[in-house]
């Protein structure tokens, strides 16, 4: 009787061995399944702030490029083709260096359904005609994207 207690003991003590081994098992992998989301997490974030920081400076260069766009109307009602020429080589240098960042212009014209997803109505006015009305009649500003995300909505009129 006392072999058999001794063997149920040793049982008992293998089973509580193996038991503890895979609460350990388990703690372990729990843990290093948080360490991964951990790194993941980090990394994100870090591409995130790079993104962000990235994205002010463009945001702050926008501007810079509306005044481009009406400087080229303007030189070429004048007439003075060197002087355009000059303008339009830095303007492409600029567009070129912000597109390669990831800027992107957003695709809207006049005579597109306006969607205020993608857009946003400065004012109505009425349709100049008919096949106008609840479309955009013109773009008072260009809207920009960075990768998937719109840092600048278009400013559009559209007809009622």
């Amino acid at each position: 009787a006392n072999e058999e207690a001794q063997a149920i003991d040793e049982v008992s003590a293998e089973d509580q061995l193996k038991e503890d081994l895979a609460k350990e098992k388990d703690k372990f992998l729990r843990l290093f399944a948080e360490f991964e989301n951990y790194k993941k997490r980090t990394s994100k974030e870090r591409m995130d702030l790079f993104k962000t920081a990235n994205q002010e400076v463009l945001q702050a260069l926008l501007p810079v490029m509306d005044d481009f766009d009406r400087a080229m109307i303007q030189i070429a009602k004048s007439e003075d083709e060197l002087m355009l020429k000059g303008v339009e080589l830095i303007h492409n240098k600029l567009k070129d260096t912000l597109m390669s960042k990831g800027l992107e212009q957003m695709e809207v014209r006049a005579g597109d359904t306006f969607n205020a997803d993608h857009a946003e109505a400065i004012t109505q006015i009425p349709a100049p005609t008919d096949d106008l009305k609840g479309k955009i009649v013109d773009v008072l500003e260009k809207g920009y994207k960075l990768g998937d995300k719109i840092i600048r909505f278009p400013k559009v009129v559209i007809g009622n």
